[in-house]
């Protein structure tokens, strides 16, 4: 599974065990460690929204009782523990549809940004006393004029 996939499973495990109310010990057994340790990394990185829900979560589970705890197994999927494989089977066997999904997602919130910043050049351009007098109107092959994008890193 992808970091961002298993931050999800995690998220939707915590989410479940904190709807029960005599949970007071969380055991999360996963085969990518690293992905837990997401959730404590302070850094911004890809999929930090789950990982911000996420320690949400733990710190009402922790503010319910201070002697709550959580803990992370690693345990590879080669080791073919029965629990591990079945929870494995099932978590890929399920389909979740996002309400929203596109707003959640990276390329979206960056195109956004860069599709604001456009608009705020197009806006001052248009209102600067200087347009036609230091600047070319770039045409295409049908003498449109040519707009500015963002594509794939490119200008």
């Amino acid at each position: 599974m992808t970091t961002e996939a298993e931050l999800f499973a995690i998220r939707c495990g915590i989410n479940q065990a904190m709807q029960i109310i005599n949970v007071h010990h969380i055991i999360i057994t996963t085969d990518s460690i690293h992905a837990a340790k997401r959730i404590f990394n302070l850094s911004i990185y890809l999929y930090q929204i789950q990982s911000t829900i996420i320690s949400r979560e733990l710190r009402e589970l922790f503010y319910r009782d201070q002697s709550n705890s959580i803990k992370f197994w690693n345990c590879s999927s080669q080791e073919n523990w029965t629990p591990h494989n079945i929870v494995n089977k099932e978590t890929k066997n399920f389909n979740l549809t996002p309400i929203f999904p596109y707003k959640f997602l990276w390329n979206f919130n960056k195109k956004n940004k860069y599709n604001a910043i456009l608009n705020n050049w197009k806006m001052i351009f248009q209102a600067s006393d200087t347009k036609g007098k230091q600047f070319l109107d770039l045409l295409d092959d049908n003498l449109q004029a040519l707009t500015s994008l963002y594509s794939k890193g490119g200008l």
